[in-house]
């Protein structure tokens, strides 16, 4: 089968790898369309993703996928054959390729974690992953554009949880990527005060507003003071939808009294300087580099909810649609300037 692989830092191939093979508690998956993470999966290709080196090399790439059920194990009560199915991944790899989740794959496996549960398997002793809890069916009128989205929307879904965010706040989202634009459409959807964003380029204000902004900034402009006037007052979060120190330390200027810095996405760098003395005396400093995978798995519902009525829609994140024959002008297209989400067709 094909699947999408990175030879070494910067180098990419469409290679040919054996179709994986499934256990007692897994379903075959046939995948339908494949994401390309702006994050994830271009660190990895950059050479960039923290913990792995060069002994990571050469791996199969790709985490965030819709597929179709072709064959389950005899164990797994979740999954049947015509299931769509997010999440699926490759465990069990061939020489000389290595664990980069191999979504990105013309078939991946999804493990039934509700039936290693039900089983008294869902444990380390028994190879168990706090990733099977996310590897989930989705009803067939959702598309496989949207269910595939799924695997990012979940994610920024659960980090409300984990970040404490309220209806109540006043909040400033800066960056409006795929993460950024999400925080704006479901802080709207979910009814917050005052949202506003900060994004540097101009061609995205537009797509930020139509989700739900209140206010759009650039970086250059005096957003301290222009959210202020804007919003009535300080800011009760702060949002850095980049993962970026720099981002931090200008937006702490912006937070009241016991106000949230919150940090998404994998740092790259070791260590964070944060120069405290440009915020309030006392605030929170929030980092969030991984899901908590029990709210990312109860995330799905709601926002099943909110595709179904119209209030979350694929067609305002893709930007991108090609071929897995032409996954490098994919990976070029998820870096232009006006790029949100990228996706691969397999099908």
């Amino acid at each position: 089968m094909r699947a999408i692989a990175i030879e070494k830092p910067n180098q990419m191939t469409l290679v040919d790898v054996p179709k994986p093979t499934i256990g007692p508690y897994d379903a075959l998956v046939k995948t339908e369309v494949n994401f390309i993470c702006n994050a994830t999966d271009r660190k990895l290709v950059d050479g960039h993703f923290p913990g792995i080196g060069p002994e990571g090399y050469p791996m199969l790439v790709g985490h965030e996928n819709s597929g179709i059920v072709e064959e389950v194990g005899a164990k797994a009560a979740s999954f049947k054959p015509g299931d769509r199915v997010i999440g699926g991944l490759i465990w069990e790899l061939d020489a000389p390729y290595k664990f980069g989740w191999g979504g990105a794959s013309d078939y991946v496996v999804a493990r039934d974690h509700l039936a290693m549960v039900a089983g008294g398997v869902a444990d380390e002793a028994h190879g168990w992953s706090d990733l099977y809890q996310i590897m989930k069916k989705v009803p067939r009128d959702i598309q496989p554009d949207a269910a595939g989205l799924l695997c990012t929307w979940r994610e920024v879904y659960a980090a409300f949880t984990d970040f404490n965010l309220k209806p109540e706040y006043r909040i400033l989202v800066f960056g409006a990527g795929p993460v950024g634009l999400s925080f704006i459409a479901f802080a709207k959807n979910k009814g917050f005060t005052f949202v506003a964003c900060v994004e540097p380029q101009r061609d995205k204000h537009a797509l930020a507003k139509r989700l739900g902004a209140d206010a759009v900034y650039v970086p250059d402009q005096d957003f301290v003071r222009e959210f202020e006037k804007d919003a009535g007052e300080k800011a009760d979060a702060v949002i850095d939808a980049v993962g970026n120190t720099a981002i931090t330390n200008a937006s702490l200027p912006l937070l009241k009294l016991g106000a949230s810095m919150c940090v998404y996405g994998v740092i790259a760098d070791a260590a964070m300087v944060v120069d405290k003395g440009k915020g309030p005396l006392n605030f929170n400093l929030l980092v969030h580099q991984w899901p908590t995978r029990t709210l990312e798995a109860a995330a799905q519902e709601p926002l099943i909810e909110w595709i179904r009525t119209g209030k979350l829609k694929a067609e305002d994140f893709v930007t991108g649609r090609f071929p897995v024959a032409d996954f490098e002008k994919a990976f070029a297209a998820s870096r232009a300037p006006g790029a949100i989400k990228t996706m691969i067709v397999f099908n």
